[in-house]
């Protein structure tokens, strides 16, 4: 039997999306009816392949090659994504970087480059839609934060700033545009296992994952499960809040 479908006849922009948790929300998405925009800034094989992928489910997809952290081309691009898609119900903005040094070794160009793609980014993408959602008086912007923006972390003062200066972005947001139905949350995963951790040293991995209580990593789809939920009507009465997908790290 086939489940309800719960983003049917919905638009999702998904920035960041050609890798790790951006890549399983686009998938997850599209799975459940969602037609997906996603935007990427190196790999056009990643994006052709995920967008084939995406269109295979019976959707209707198109990638963006740009950097979200330019203003002026997410005001163009979004106006693009309106004309050819006609709305736009979720962003989910998951674009990011690291720039991981001690404060004491961290150059002004470390800074600003996390800073920009992390926060500005947010900013950008969520002003430019803006316009769009308080027209259909509908909306559900979903910002992608960390537990390390929540507790902060030792040698990621950049990053750890950036994901806790989405937070103080989200709960604004969600006040300003509260009465015109639209929605916004923050996500804040924990240790989550992808490609990118699949390159540290293992025995370290393990010990992060004692350290968790429920003794593992997260997947990319712990994390989109929950973005599908704060897309999806179900959560029609949540707005303004963070939630932790960490295996209960910061309990």
């Amino acid at each position: 039997m086939e489940s309800m479908k719960l983003l049917e006849n919905k638009v999702a922009i998904v920035t960041g999306a050609t890798r790790g948790i951006g890549k399983a929300i686009a998938e997850v998405f599209a799975d459940n009816g969602a037609d997906v925009i996603f935007t990427y800034v190196s790999s056009d094989d990643r994006a052709k392949a995920l967008e084939a992928d995406l269109l295979s489910k019976g959707v209707r997809a198109k990638g963006y090659k740009f950097d979200v952290a330019d203003f002026s081309l997410c005001e163009t691009i979004v106006a693009d994504i309106v004309k050819d898609f006609e709305r736009i119900d979720i962003v989910v903005n998951n674009a990011g970087i690291t720039r991981d040094t001690l404060l004491m070794r961290m150059s002004e160009e470390q800074w600003d480059q996390v800073m920009t793609t992390n926060l500005k980014s947010v900013f950008n993408m969520t002003k430019a839609v803006q316009r769009t959602m308080l027209k259909q008086r509908s909306g559900s912007i979903i910002n992608m934060s960390s537990v390390v923006g929540v507790k902060g972390n030792a040698g990621q003062t950049n990053y750890a700033a950036s994901k806790a200066g989405i937070l103080g972005f989200t709960k604004s947001v969600a006040l300003e545009l509260g009465s015109r139905t639209i929605r916004c949350n923050a996500i804040a995963p924990g240790f989550i296992e992808t490609e990118m951790t699949g390159k540290l040293d293992e025995a370290m991995v393990q010990t992060w994952r004692d350290a968790i209580p429920l003794k593992r990593g997260g997947t990319p789809l712990d994390v989109a499960n929950l973005a599908l939920f704060l897309a999806s009507d179900m959560s029609s009465y949540i707005t303004g809040q963070v939630m932790n997908v960490d295996g209960g790290m910061l309990t």
